[in-house]
C-alpha cells in the first residue's frame, strides 16, 4: 500500500538572503490553492528559527502575514512540522545583512543543553505564532538534513513529546558535516530509531520516515531545471576547502535522487513514482509512505505540481500526513 506525503521546507536562503514575500509567503500561497483544488494537503517543515529572529530584529515587513498563513495552515487541515537551522539564534542583523552563527550550524554536534534549549525555544516560538500554548508538532526535519550523531537530538526531541523524523535521504553523504546515510539504504520505508537513526531498532522511540529517493548515475541529476534552481540559490561562493568536501561528495558511481517536487520534471516524478508501483504490485502487504520534498525558494513550476497531483489521483495513490501515517503504523 502506498501513500505519499507532500513535506515542503518553508524557509528563506541558508545565509539569510532573500525576501519573506517573494521565497515563502507567495509560493506557499500558490501551492495552498493546488493543493485545495485536489481537496488534499501538503506538510508545511516551518523554519521557527529564522521567523523568530526576523520577527525580533524587524527585519522584514512581511513577517505578521508569514505568521497568519501559518496559522491558516492549522486553521484549515494542514499538518505543521518543525524545521530548524540552529545557526539563527546567535544570529546579528547588522545594516540589513544577517552574521550567522555557523559554529552552531548542525545542531546534534552541540551539547545535550544546548540541543534541548534550542528544540524548547523553538516549539515555544511555533506556540506564540499560533496562540496554541498545547501545541506541539509530530514531526522534524532538521537543517540541511542533518541528523547525525543522532542520540542526542533523538532524546531532545522525544523529550518533547515529538515522534517522528524526516530528514533521512538513503544514500546521502555529505563529508563537510560527516553525514553519511547510506548505510540507510538498506532500511524500509520507515522504522523505529534510537541512539542511531541509520539503526531500526524494535523498541525505538522515534520513528524515521525517510525522503524518498533512488539511487541513480551522476549525469542524471543534471538536467536543466535542477542546475537552475542551484543556480538560483547558490547566492555565495564556496571556499576551495568546501569545493573539496563536495567534490568527494559525489566521487561515486551513484547518487540519491530526492523524491523533490519542485526540482524534478513531471516526467522524473512520474517515472520514480512508476517505479514504486511496480515495487507495489510485487509486495502489496508492506505499508509504503513515499516522502516528497520541495522548497516554497524552489517553487516556481506550479503546473508540473498540479499536473502530479492528477497523476497521482489517477493511479488511486492517497496523498496523506505523518498524523495519519503515524497511525497506520502503531496499528
Amino acid at each position: 500500500m502506498i501513500q505519499f506525503i507532500f513535506t515542503i521546507d518553508y524557509e528563506i536562503y541558508g545565509n539569510g538572503e532573500g525576501s519573506l514575500k517573494e521565497l515563502i509567503y507567495d509560493p506557499a500561497a500558490k501551492l495552498i490553492d493546488i493543493f485545495l483544488k485536489h481537496n488534499t494537503r501538503f506538510v508545511p517543515f516551518i523554519e521557527v528559527a529564522e521567523l523568530e529572529l526576523i520577527e525580533a530584529n524587524t527585519a522584514d515587513p512581511l513577517i505578521d502575514s508569514v505568521k497568519k498563513q501559518i496559522r491558516y495552515f492549522h486553521n484549515n487541515g494542514f499538518e505543521l512540522g518543525l524545521h530548524l537551522h540552529p545557526q539563527w539564534y546567535n544570529a546579528r542583523h547588522d545594516h540589513g545583512t544577517w552574521q550567522l552563527d555557523y559554529s552552531e550550524y548542525n545542531l546534534c554536534t552541540q551539547s545535550p543543553v544546548r540541543i534541548n534549549q534550542i528544540v524548547e525555544r523553538s516549539i515555544n516560538y511555533f506556540r506564540h505564532i499560533l496562540g496554541k500554548d498545547e501545541f506541539t508538532p509530530l514531526s522534524f526535519r532538521a537543517g540541511n538534513w542533518l541528523f547525525h550523531p543522532t542520540g542526542n537530538i533523538s532524546k531532545a526531541l522525544t523529550a518533547h513529546s515529538i515522534k517522528i523524523d524526516s530528514s533521512v535521504f538513503k544514500g546521502g553523504l555529505q563529508h563537510q558535516h560527516h553525514l553519511d546515510y547510506r548505510p540507510a539504504i538498506k532500511n524500509g520505508y520507515f522504522w523505529k530509531f534510537q541512539d542511531d537513526v541509520n539503526k531500526p531498532t524494535h523498541n525505538g522511540e522515534m520513528i524515521e520516515i525517510p525522503i524518498y529517493t533512488e539511487m541513480v548515475p551522476p549525469w542524471q541529476m543534471a538536467t536543466k531545471k535542477r542546475l537552475g534552481l542551484q543556480q538560483k540559490t547558490s547566492t555565495n561562493s564556496k571556499t576551495m576547502q568546501e569545493k573539496i568536501y563536495r567534490l568527494l561528495d559525489i566521487a561515486r558511481p551513484f547518487q540519491p535522487l530526492k523524491l523533490d517536487f519542485c526540482r524534478m520534471t513531471r516526467e522524473e516524478l512520474t517515472s520514480m513514482t512508476d517505479q514504486i508501483i511496480k515495487d507495489d504490485q510485487q509486495d502489496p502487504q508492506s505499508f509504503k509512505p513515499i516522502v516528497a520534498i520541495g522548497h516554497t525558494k524552489d517553487l516556481v513550476d506550479f503546473a508540473t505540481v498540479d499536473s502530479f497531483l492528477r497523476y497521482l489521483e489517477q493511479q488511486n495513490i492517497k496523498i496523506s500526513t505523518f498524523a495519519d501515517v503515524y497511525n497506520k503504523i502503531n496499528n
